[in-house]
């Protein structure tokens, strides 16, 4: 089987704008390292089990590999890959996540996913995975390797990357994490602007305090996501119910034909 899936435009280099680092540059302080590979280990076996839960839903599913690798931007602009447990179709369509990014940042509405509202690129159960934050626990091969930490920014991918302007970039002064101050903060409730204040903010003012606090409001976070997003699904699929052509109304009751047809004909 199929491990990994990527992009075929996948490389990993700098990207433009990016500041340059010596390859023996320390992106983290000691206490960040440990606290880092403390919480790795402490999660090693419920990701083996989920990794094992992962392997079977896709294996039914949607065929293909269980985890995706995709290029993605962190600490000072430096571009890697970044791993993930799939919940999207296999060389699902990006322009669809370019098109909502773009509209996001001019609207500065909220940050809301794509997967309350249908999203037909994800594979069934793929929007449980995503909610819960399951789908980002391969990250911790990430945080391992020093590439990312348990708490810091998102990293984003290239494209949006190049959108932003140089005050934006502030927020990659901080190597990127699996949960951050902005996750916990409203995270799909704020704006694309609240969310830039909220990563710089935490990239300037970083400690084992803060940290600490971030991690034990991450649970909490993750099921007023959780709640978030069945709403959303909730308000989708009623307002699809609603839009129903009377044609495939009449066709589930077909005794309404001829009253309906009768009063049209008047």
């Amino acid at each position: 089987m199929k491990m990994f899936s990527a992009p075929s435009s996948f490389k990993v280099g700098p990207p433009p704008g990016a500041v340059p680092a010596s390859a023996n540059e320390c992106s983290l302080s000691a206490w960040k390292r440990i606290l880092d590979l403390t919480c790795c280990l402490a999660a090693l076996p419920f990701f083996v089990l989920c990794t094992l839960v992962a392997a079977i839903m896709t294996g039914i599913t949607s065929p293909g590999p269980i985890f995706f690798r995709q290029e993605r931007v962190g600490f000072r602009g430096r571009r890697f890959a970044l791993y993930k447990f799939r919940t999207m179709h296999v060389r699902a369509d990006v322009a669809t996540h370019e098109a909502h990014f773009n509209t996001l940042v001019q609207s500065n509405g909220p940050m809301q996913k794509l997967d309350g509202k249908g999203d037909a690129r994800l594979i069934p159960g793929g929007w449980l995975l995503r909610a819960t934050g399951l789908d980002e626990l391969p990250q911790i091969l990430n945080v391992l390797r020093g590439e990312m930490s348990v708490v810091g920014p998102r990293p984003c991918i290239p494209y949006e990357y190049s959108q932003y302007s140089a005050t934006q970039r502030e927020r990659f002064q901080a190597v990127p994490g699996l949960t951050g101050l902005w996750q916990v903060s409203g995270k799909n409730r704020t704006t694309f602007d609240e969310m830039i204040r909220l990563d710089i903010r935490y990239a300037q003012t970083l400690s084992l305090g803060l940290d600490l606090r971030i991690i034990l409001r991450t649970i909490p976070a993750l099921c007023t996501q959780l709640s978030d997003v069945r709403k959303a699904k909730a308000a989708a699929a009623a307002a699809a119910a609603q839009s129903k052509p009377v044609e495939t109304l009449l066709a589930n009751a077909p005794g309404l034909e001829a009253p309906v047809a009768t009063a049209m004909g008047r």
